[in-house]
C-alpha cells in the first residue's frame, strides 16, 4: 500500500514538472535561449541561424549573426539597402517582437514611401547585447557592407566609454550562453535563483586605462571612413540613458564626453542626430522606455520616425532639398 502511495506521488511530481516544463518552453521560451559564439576581432557573436520565442516574442538571427530575415551578400537591383550597426537597442532583446524592432520598422516605413530610384527597401540589423563602437567596426571589417547604400551606427551614451571587445563571458556569463540547457527548469534556476559566476578577467578588461571616449570616437571615425570607402553614406544616431532626461540631465563626465563628439562630428562633417534633444521635447519621454537604457515599442517608433525622414532626405532629389 505504501508503496502504491508512493509510486503515485513520484508520478504525481513527474506529471507537475512535465506541465511546467511544457508551460515555461511554450509560454516564455525558456530553455531555447540565444546562444553566443566568440570571435577573436568583434569578441562575441549571437550564434548564426536561430530562431527562437522569448516570452513570446518572436527572434530570427541570420546566417550573418544578424537580427534580419536571410539576406543576400548584394541587394536586388532598385533596391534601397540600409545596414545598421549597433547594441541592445537596436537589436531590441527579447521584449521585442522581431516585427517591432527598429531595423524591421524603418523597413515598413521605407517601403510606404519609397524615393523614386528605388523599388523597395531593406534595413538590415546587425548587433548584440553590450557591443560599443570596436566590436561594430570589426563587424564590418569581417562581414562588409553587404552593398548597402546608407550605414546607419546607433549608440548610446554608455558607448562612449565602452573597453575594447572581449569574449570572456561567452559561455559563462547566464545572459551569452553558448549551449542550451537541458530543461526550461534549468534554465529558470541558472537566471533567476542561482548566483552569478564571478568573471575575474571581466572586471580586469573593465579597468582598461587611457582614453575611452577618445578611442571610441576614433573608432567611430574608422567606421564613417568604411563607410564612404565602400560607397555608403553615413549616419551616427545616439539614444541617451533615461536618468539623463530633463533636469539635472547628464553627469558632468557625461556632458564633457557630449561636447567631444559634438565637436568631432562637426569637424569630420559626420551627419549626427542627438535623440536627448529630441526626448526632452516629448511630454512624456519616461513611457518610451522599457527599463533604463532600452527604448520600448513607442520609443522605436520615435527613432523610426526619425531616421526614416533622415534616411528620405538623404535621397531626395537635389532641388527638392533647396530652400
Amino acid at each position: 500500500m505504501m508503496k502504491m502511495i508512493l509510486w503515485t506521488l513520484v508520478g504525481l511530481l513527474m506529471g507537475l514538472v512535465v506541465i511546467v516544463e511544457i508551460g515555461l518552453r511554450s509560454r516564455y521560451g525558456f530553455g531555447n535561449p540565444l546562444l553566443y559564439t566568440t570571435d577573436p576581432e568583434i569578441g562575441y557573436l549571437i550564434a548564426p541561424n536561430q530562431r527562437t520565442r522569448r516570452n513570446g516574442n518572436l527572434i530570427e538571427i541570420n546566417k550573418y549573426s544578424m537580427r534580419s530575415r536571410g539576406v543576400t551578400e548584394v541587394p536586388e537591383v532598385k533596391t534601397l539597402r540600409v545596414l545598421m550597426v549597433g547594441d541592445s537597442i537596436l537589436n531590441g532583446g527579447w521584449w521585442t517582437d522581431q516585427s517591432n524592432t527598429i531595423s524591421n520598422l524603418i523597413t515598413q516605413s521605407l517601403n510606404q514611401k519609397i524615393p523614386k530610384e528605388f523599388t523597395q527597401a531593406e534595413v538590415l540589423n546587425a548587433s548584440a547585447n553590450s557591443w560599443g563602437p570596436r566590436n561594430e567596426l570589426a563587424y564590418l571589417r569581417k562581414f562588409g557592407n553587404f552593398g548597402a547604400q546608407i550605414i546607419i551606427l546607433v549608440i548610446n551614451t554608455d558607448d562612449l566609454f565602452a573597453i575594447a571587445p572581449y569574449s570572456v563571458v561567452v559561455g559563462r556569463d547566464r545572459n551569452y550562453p553558448d549551449r542550451k540547457p537541458d530543461l526550461a527548469l534549468v534554465e529558470v534556476y541558472q537566471r533567476y535563483l542561482q548566483k552569478p559566476a564571478a568573471i575575474p578577467e571581466l572586471a580586469q578588461l573593465q579597468q582598461e586605462p587611457g582614453d575611452r571616449v577618445g578611442i571610441n570616437l576614433e573608432a567611430i571615425k574608422q567606421i564613417y571612413e568604411f563607410a564612404i570607402a565602400h560607397q555608403s553614406r553615413f549616419l551616427l544616431i545616439m539614444t541617451p540613458l533615461k536618468r539623463e532626461l530633463g533636469k539635472p540631465g547628464p553627469r558632468d563626465y557625461e556632458l564633457k564626453a557630449r561636447e567631444r563628439l559634438q565637436t568631432f562630428t562637426n569637424q569630420e562633417n559626420i551627419p549626427y542626430i542627438d535623440v536627448l534633444p529630441v526626448l526632452n521635447h516629448h511630454p512624456q519621454p519616461e513611457t518610451l522606455y522599457h527599463d533604463h537604457i532600452h527604448l520600448n515599442v513607442q520609443g522605436n517608433m520615435l527613432i523610426r520616425d526619425i531616421l526614416t525622414a533622415k534616411i528620405q532626405e538623404l535621397f531626395a532629389p537635389v532641388n527638392s532639398r533647396l530652400p
